[in-house]
């Protein structure tokens, strides 16, 4: 009996340190940079009436398929002071933004996953949502005269846009009061770089005939600045 009951204390032992030594880790104390934000003092200190969690739930409202930013409620989420602005296009009020939009029709030419994440609220300044997105476009149909790939079926006509940053700030009655996003990172996608329409108008091989609309390129000044840079420095090793 006792050999038994040993026996059974000695399995426990072991079986309690198998179970330690292949647990996971304990979760690493968050790390507090100079500089960082107190976003708990920031928001307390905040006299905005939207709280942060109910200000990201009205935005992905204002995003969602039903309203649209605006596009599919004729408006009514946006202010009557409403602008657009992004990268190179902007800021343009709200009439001239619902006709730019409902012109373009993207949903109608392409299959579009937004793949967003990371909503935030800013709190330096809380009436503001950040978020991110990083779109990937099957072309269903014919846009700015350009057809899906002939074998739509099998492989379709995909663009991938950079990534971009999106934000959007309101009214303390839940409007939209501005809109708009930027590309963060342009050597990736398969849109030259280019974001929001002008992406879509480059991918499909209709770039608008303006310098905005097509990809990066340094100017003639700046690259001969590059080289004079360049050139300066073989000079000062070659003193040395």
């Amino acid at each position: 009996m006792k050999t038994t009951t040993a026996a059974a204390a000695l399995i426990a032992v072991f079986t309690s340190t198998a179970v330690s030594a292949f647990s996971a880790p304990a979760a690493a104390a968050p790390i507090t940079l100079p500089g960082d934000v107190d976003t708990t003092a920031a928001f307390a200190a905040s006299t905005f009436p939207i709280s942060p969690p109910d200000l990201i739930n009205r935005a992905k409202q204002v995003l969602s398929p039903e309203i649209g930013i605006g596009t599919k409620d004729s408006g009514a989420c946006l202010a009557e002071d409403f602008e657009f602005v992004a990268a190179v296009v902007g800021p343009i009020g709200r009439e001239e933004y619902l006709n730019a939009l409902g012109g373009f029709k993207l949903e109608e030419s392409f299959d579009i996953q937004q793949n967003t994440f990371g909503f935030t609220v800013d709190p330096l300044q809380p009436n503001r949502v950040w978020w991110y997105g990083r779109q990937i476009s099957t072309q269903i149909a014919p846009f700015m005269g350009a057809e899906p790939s002939p074998a739509a079926a099998d492989s379709p006509t995909e663009l991938t846009l950079p990534p971009q940053s999106f934000h959007m700030d309101f009214t303390e009655d839940g409007l939209v009061k501005e809109f708009g996003f930027y590309t963060v990172d342009r050597r990736q996608g398969n849109t030259g770089g280019l974001g929001g329409a002008f992406g879509y108008f480059y991918g499909v091989g209709k770039p608008l005939p303006i310098r905005e609309c097509q990809p990066y390129k340094p100017s003639f000044r700046f690259r001969m600045l590059g080289l004079i840079g360049k050139i300066g420095k073989k000079l000062s090793k070659g003193k040395n």
